[in-house]
């Protein structure tokens, strides 16, 4: 039975430059902030960073694996607060976890935590599933 309160276990995926590339390909996104460090550096970013959608679509995968599938997701949102930042030659984490707010006729409603290297990098990150 699931309550209100009850934690979902963390769950930490790993990014870095290789990923990276690979989403840029899939997506389209070819944006230098995504790869080239001096250019990010150039308009003030800290080093290279993730795609926001790359960084929804991990923590998307977070909920649709709980609930079961994505056809059990009924609602997902989230704002983009900091980036996830990617150093050349590192694995940086992106750790999710989540709590039930609320069981109700509609679902289980969920609020998320993601964080890399500690800083929370979503916001107001919620989702609505119906657990079969």
């Amino acid at each position: 039975m699931i309550n209100a309160g009850d934690q979902i276990e963390e769950r930490v995926f790993w990014i870095d430059r290789a990923l990276l590339k690979k989403y840029a390909d899939a997506s389209g996104d070819q944006n230098p902030i995504h790869q080239d460090e001096v250019f990010a550096k150039s308009v003030g970013l800290p080093d290279v960073i993730a795609h926001g959608m790359l960084t929804m679509a991990l923590v998307g995968k977070f909920v649709s694996d709980w609930a079961g599938g994505s056809a059990n997701v009924k609602e997902f949102s989230a704002r983009f607060t900091k980036p996830v930042v990617v150093p050349a030659g590192e694995k940086v984490d992106l750790t999710v976890s989540a709590t039930v707010a609320e069981v109700s006729e509609s679902g289980v409603h969920l609020n998320i935590l993601a964080t890399s290297g500690g800083v929370k990098v979503l916001g107001m990150t919620k989702a609505l599933v119906v657990r079969s």
